[in-house]
Parts: C-alpha cells; sequence; structure tokens
C-alpha cells in the first residue's frame, strides 16, 4: 500500500450506493496505514523489552544479584514503562478494528438497501467496473477478518513478551509481530483491487 494518503472527499460526480462504497475503500485505506503504523511502534516496544530482559539474562549470577539490589527500580521502571506503550499501542490497534467493523456495518447497510430496490439478485449494472454490490462486502468481510485474527496476535504477545525466560521463544514473538502472519500478501492486494475498482487508483 502507497504511503500516500487517500482523502476522503465526498465528490459531487457520485451518489448513493456508489458514494458510500467509494468513500468506505478509502477509510479501509487510510485505516491500513494506520494499523502499520502502530505496528511498526508496537514492535520497536516490544523489542526493548526483549533487549531488557535478555540483557538481564545475560549476567552472571552474582551480577544479577547486586544488580537486583542496587538498581532493581532503574530497570524495571524503564520495562514497566515501555510495556504500557506498547500496551497502549495494541489498544490503538484495537481501535483501527472497531472502525473497520464500523466500515463492514456500513456496507451491509448498502447491500441491504440494493436487496430493498433490486430483489435478491442486486442491481444488473455495476456500480463502478465490474464488480456486484456482494463483492465489495466480500473484500471488506475477509480484510475484517484477517486483522481481527492479527488483533488477537498481538493482544497475546502482549500478554506472553515480558515474562518469556527463553532468548529464542522471545525472537518468535518479535517476528511475528513484525511478520504479521493474519495479513499477508493477499489482504494487501485485495485493498488494491478495491481502490482500482472504486476509482482511487487508475487502471
Amino acid at each position: 500500500v502507497d504511503e500516500v494518503r487517500i482523502t476522503n472527499r465526498k465528490s459531487a460526480a457520485i451518489t448513493g450506493s456508489a458514494r458510500k462504497i467509494k468513500d468506505n475503500a478509502a477509510d479501509w485505506h487510510n485505516m491500513m496505514l494506520r494499523w502499520d503504523r502502530l505496528n511498526e511502534d508496537g514492535f520497536m516496544a516490544a523489542a526493548s523489552i526483549v533487549n531488557m530482559r535478555r540483557s538481564c539474562s545475560e549476567r552472571s549470577a552474582a551480577a544479577q544479584q547486586f544488580f537486583i539490589a542496587s538498581t532493581l527500580f532503574l530497570t524495571t521502571a524503564p520495562c514497566v514503562k515501555t510495556s504500557c506503550v506498547t500496551s497502549f499501542l495494541v489498544s490503538r490497534q484495537a481501535a483501527v478494528v472497531t472502525k473497520m467493523d464500523r466500515l463492514m456495518t456500513s456496507q451491509r447497510g448498502v447491500e441491504d438497501l440494493e436487496a430493498f430496490q433490486f430483489g435478491a439478485e442486486g442491481r444488473k449494472t455495476p456500480l463502478f467496473h465490474s464488480w456486484s454490490t456482494r463483492e465489495f462486502g466480500e473484500i471488506s468481510q475477509v480484510l475484517l477478518d484477517s486483522f481481527r485474527r492479527e488483533l488477537l496476535l498481538k493482544q497475546t504477545i502482549l500478554q506472553e513478551v515480558a515474562h518469556t525466560v527463553t532468548s529464542d521463544l522471545c525472537m518468535v514473538f518479535l517476528s511475528g509481530w513484525l511478520h504479521q502472519p493474519f495479513i499477508p500478501t493477499q489482504s494487501r492486494l485485495r485493498l488494491e483491487a478495491l481502490l482500482l475498482e472504486t476509482g482511487h487508483r487508475p487502471l
């Protein structure tokens, strides 16, 4: 997805269902950009937690005892602060998913309206290039499901990473956070297809 923000302008050229779907497509794009920025910040915060824990675990037993006895507050305070930052970022990602859910509700409303106006088969003429109204809903649902699953993964990592004792497992958590297995390349391609169909990208 390009780093160019797609604005949600109310175009006078289109109205009704077409305008609503085009606005929703712009919102999908901008929310995914917001998610990605939060994901990068969250990864840096989670990596800081892991690095602090690894630094402590690599000390000798005697050094650790002295370290704990003399500077406990100085070391735990940054970790607690970083954990709070990570938790805040995940909460912001949860807010993004909530907004995505509202987009899906809006899309269902468009579909219900079209079904009322044109019957179960829907309109015969596409709103834009070739997609039916139902196809916009299918794409939106796939995107929403992907981000819901990814949010659950983030929440699990957030709970586990500060308590994990093995370095290898910490790295697995960080890798999972960074690479976002539930938001594969296909999700980005679906968004691009949505932007192309609605005219936000030139064909």
